[in-house]
């Protein structure tokens, strides 16, 4: 302990071993003429008297918990009057020490909070409150730096539809999640802009986010300088979106009029990628096509979408985009006439991908995504708004820790 976890005015008087309740105790004494340190101001000062002894958990050793004991001083403080001394392991009425923590907190990264309280021989209770020491003290110290480039998107979680609104940074070599909103409210993703500040918003380069008004509005009213770059996830979700549509109606149809059920188990068939089908999914759709369908028609006008994204320049891509929804339009598919006006509503947004030479996508923030969802999964979800935030700050907000 004098090695690992020395502090200056205090000592290591003895320890005892407690077979019979697996613990080790340790005592602490202050040194003699020591002066005690008031909790209010910092200011050291003149000794008032003597507590009763409190009990600190420390970090365990092979199995048996360590405990320090130490009879809490008060201060007679000019200041501040009398008040209970401040120890340097420990945080005001917190039985934890501060190296246990932090101890508990970086293996709740790794583990799941009810693991990391069964593997240490404490609660879930105190494992949380490690972490939310972590991560409160992280994002008070943390560093904003340049933000050249945000990403913007929601998850779901709990029950119903709860969502929470997630900002990312997404600078090539350097993601890291920046802030968590309770719901998908313009409020909500206004708070992330008045926490950075005019100044810093105006900085950001780029940012990356779906098609959702508000956000978009919320974006070119805090960000000015900044080009807003349609998330490619969304916008080919609503392509799929529009094709299962068109698939269901005329497979109802064709079930009512007596046709044969050509459509029946064709729906991945049809939203999937040609190179992620199955052998089986793969001559499925070669029978398909072979029909003069509606679902046809919307498949081949999605795949051919697909060259949109191979362009490099922005001027080549908006001749691409134009001609694509002018064909759209003339098909009669009324599902996606509807994805070919949302797009031509949103064509600058859709190049401003090539204007930022393909730098950002929505690569990174689904892939962001997908880990708040797994840190969220491997707890079996959290009660409290609360929980949710801190969990997700400290797995993925790269925050800096205490030194100790």
């Amino acid at each position: 302990l004098n090695a690992c976890h020395h502090h200056p005015g205090l000592v290591y008087q003895g320890a005892r071993l407690l077979e019979a309740e697996n613990t080790i105790e340790v005592d602490v004494r202050p040194r003699r003429g020591s002066r005690p340190i008031c909790s209010g101001c910092g200011k050291r000062g003149s000794g008032y008297d003597t507590l009763s002894v409190r009990r600190f958990e420390f970090i365990p050793v092979w199995g048996f918990a360590v405990i320090l004991l130490y009879a809490m001083r008060r201060v007679a403080c000019r200041g501040c009057g009398v008040k209970v001394e401040q120890v340097p392991w420990a945080i005001g009425k917190h039985t934890l020490c501060k190296a246990y923590m932090l101890f508990l907190a970086q293996w709740a990264r790794r583990l799941s909070w009810r693991e990391t309280a069964v593997a240490f021989r404490t609660s879930w209770e105190k494992v949380f409150h490690a972490v939310e020491w972590v991560v409160e003290w992280g994002l008070a110290h943390r560093e904003w730096g340049p933000l050249r480039a945000i990403g913007v998107d929601e998850i779901q979680y709990g029950r119903g539809h709860a969502y929470l609104t997630l900002v990312y940074q997404i600078d090539a070599g350097f993601t890291r999640l920046l802030w968590v909103g309770k719901e998908r409210t313009t409020a909500s993703f206004q708070r992330f802009f008045d926490l950075i500040g005019k100044d810093l918003a105006a900085r950001i380069a780029f940012v990356c986010s779906d098609m959702w008004k508000p956000y978009l509005k919320l974006i070119e009213q805090n960000c000015p300088n900044a080009l807003n770059i349609l998330d490619r996830f969304h916008v080919v979700a609503t392509i799929n979106k529009a094709i299962d549509e068109v698939r269901a109606n005329e497979a109802r149809r064709m079930h009512q009029d007596g046709y044969e059920p050509v459509l029946k188990k064709t729906r991945w068939c049809v939203l999937k990628r040609p190179g992620n089908l199955t052998g089986k999914q793969r001559g499925r759709l070669r029978e398909l096509l072979k029909y003069n369908l509606k679902t046809v028609r919307a498949y081949l006008l999605k795949e051919d979408f697909q060259k949109f994204w191979e362009y490099v320049s922005p001027t080549w891509a908006g001749r691409f985009l134009d001609e694509w929804c002018t064909q759209v339009m003339r098909s009669q598919i009324e599902p996606m006439k509807k994805v070919a006006g949302t797009l031509r509503r949103h064509r600058e947004l859709l190049l401003n991908y090539f204007r930022a030479r393909k730098q950002f996508s929505s690569g990174v923030v689904e892939g962001l995504n997908n880990k708040c969802k797994v840190t969220m999964r491997k707890a079996y979800g959290f009660r409290t708004f609360r929980a949710t935030e801190i969990a997700l700050y400290h797995v993925l907000g790269k925050l800096p820790e205490p030194k100790l």
